[in-house]
């Protein structure tokens, strides 16, 4: 009798989690992901960020600067988020999984790429029926942070972006609905 109990109090436990991440939204203008808890995305950086911002020598740069993030329209945030993630995933995490495979914290850098790619595929899904007319200048926003990639030697820009995943977050999260 005793032994279903503690299998009562797991599952009941699990269950009332769930409404918790059905009512999580990003909302990037016509654009909406449903199912990313954006607490467990912080979680999973904080758990890899010590490792890879103590390889930053480069204090003074930033790549995800002002001009790139600041004052983005919500028909603009789609596509930006869009291209900056899909750069995140084929540029940034596909180049530094080889350094995060050696440490104890791939279990997080997965859970991190795995959201990622998830948000992506369900941004293309939104945008396929709607294209906000401010397409152009998430362009232009994007191209500024990748110009700045660019001028680091690949391994600092690497660490750098891998680095500012946090700045990232931090601007996913102005659209982020519970």
């Amino acid at each position: 009798m005793n032994s279903w109990l503690p299998r009562l109090r797991l599952i009941l436990l699990l269950w009332s989690q769930l409404p918790v991440l059905w009512g999580h939204e990003f909302r990037f203008g016509p654009c909406r992901v449903e199912g990313v808890a954006l607490p467990g995305l912080w979680e999973a950086f904080r758990t890899v960020k010590d490792a890879v911002q103590v390889q930053d020598n480069n204090t003074s740069i930033r790549l995800l600067r002002c001009e790139v993030l600041q004052n983005v329209s919500d028909s603009e945030s789609c596509h930006l988020v869009h291209d900056l993630l899909k750069f995140y995933l084929n540029t940034v995490f596909k180049h530094y999984y080889p350094k995060i495979a050696e440490s104890n914290t791939q279990p997080s850098f997965s859970t991190l790429a795995n959201n990622f790619v998830f948000i992506v595929s369900k941004l293309q899904s939104s945008q396929a029926g709607e294209m906000p007319p401010d397409k152009d200048r998430a362009r232009r926003r994007f191209l500024l942070f990748k110009r700045a990639f660019k001028q680091l030697e690949i391994q600092a820009a690497l660490t750098k972006a891998f680095g500012e995943v946090d700045i990232l977050l931090t601007w996913m999260g102005k659209f982020y609905q519970l």
